[in-house]
């Protein structure tokens, strides 16, 4: 069945109540939010979601295969549970990854610590949704190496604010084309009101990644607390399915035509990593690489402001540590900025 038969076979499925905004968000990570200059250091990435989408077969460029999947799941859904009201959300992106030791002045290659090493990729996201759970399929294709432009990247910011300039990026990860395909699902529940526009949610996810750049099972809850939550799926962060600001299938998601939203949320996940091409080092040939850890867990805190379809938020992220013989658990602050129109 190609693109064609699954809209032909979706066309008949409710149309959402309202196509909602399409949004625009920029998110931007960095470490010296904790007060270092290591391990995972810097990250952007500029994402583009479609308002929601009549039938999934509107979803232009996305591959038969995954077209063909995610009819799959909602056709099975539909027989067991009787759900079959839901809206799709297409989404583009690019974004830049960036890991250094926690010595950046050696020039020799740092054994015991992890790899120098950058990822530019670019992604393509088909959200299925209802008003309580997400499904996210992502697909990320881009390079590691110098190809990555990390070097560059870092180089150029560390001159522009008088920073040292790293002296050990030729010891880099080698150029290598890399793709990484990541499935999620989340769970809005125990939404409830306190008392007038004050209220609180309970958002959970569990996901699971394949390809070159990373292989791991994920897991996770988010609490969030404060004066008139948005009907969405969560904080973004830069991570595979982590951008949640698809627009809702209710009238007036990510704060459009709602006035002001403040709250506060924390957040618990954990993944159990089989591959990590950033410490375990080049698919294809001998490089630098550590022994990684299987566990590793974060614990995220942080605040949203929201008006009128813009939304500001912060999070400070602690990471456990992800190898053997790194000196102290890592944490990094996450800063995103979204407009809905």
């Amino acid at each position: 069945m190609g693109a064609a038969g699954v809209r032909a076979e979706d066309a008949s499925s409710p149309a959402p109540p309202d196509a909602g905004p399409q949004t625009l968000t920029v998110l931007f990570e960095n470490d010296l939010f904790g007060d270092t200059d290591q391990q995972y250091t810097n990250g952007f990435k500029l994402n583009w979601m479609s308002p929601n989408l009549k039938a999934l077969g509107d979803a232009p460029g996305v591959p038969a295969w995954l077209l063909r999947a995610v009819h799959g799941l909602n056709a099975f859904e539909h027989a067991v549970l009787g759900e079959n009201d839901r809206a799709f959300n297409l989404g583009f992106a690019v974004g830049q990854l960036m890991f250094t030791p926690g010595n950046t002045q050696a020039v020799q290659l740092v054994e015991d610590d992890r790899p120098y090493a950058g990822w530019l990729f670019a992604g393509l996201t088909l959200v299925s949704k209802t008003d309580y759970v997400a499904d996210t399929f992502d697909i990320q294709v881009g390079m590691i190496g110098p190809a990555s432009l990390a070097e560059d990247a870092q180089r150029l910011v560390h001159e522009l604010r008088g920073f040292d300039v790293p002296r050990g990026w030729q010891n880099q990860l080698s150029n290598e084309p890399a793709f990484l395909l990541y499935y999620e699902r989340k769970w809005r529940l125990l939404s409830a009101p306190l008392f007038s526009q004050f209220g609180y949610d309970l958002i959970t996810h569990a996901g699971l990644a394949a390809g070159t750049v990373m292989d791991y099972g994920a897991a996770g809850a988010e609490f969030r607390l404060g004066w008139n939550l948005p009907h969405d799926f969560g904080t973004s962060l830069i991570r595979p399915g982590g951008d949640a600001n698809a627009p809702s299938t209710v009238s007036g998601a990510g704060g459009r035509g709602r006035g002001l939203g403040v709250y506060g949320f924390a957040a618990a996940g954990g993944r159990l990593v089989g591959r990590n091409i950033f410490l375990d080092g080049n698919t294809f040939e001998d490089s630098h690489s550590v022994d990684k850890k299987i566990p590793v867990g974060d614990l995220i805190i942080g605040a949203s402001m929201i008006y009128d379809g813009i939304k500001l938020s912060y999070a400070q992220v602690f990471r456990t540590r992800e190898f053997d013989g790194q000196h102290r658990r890592h944490n990094f602050g996450s800063l995103s900025l979204s407009i809905s129109f």
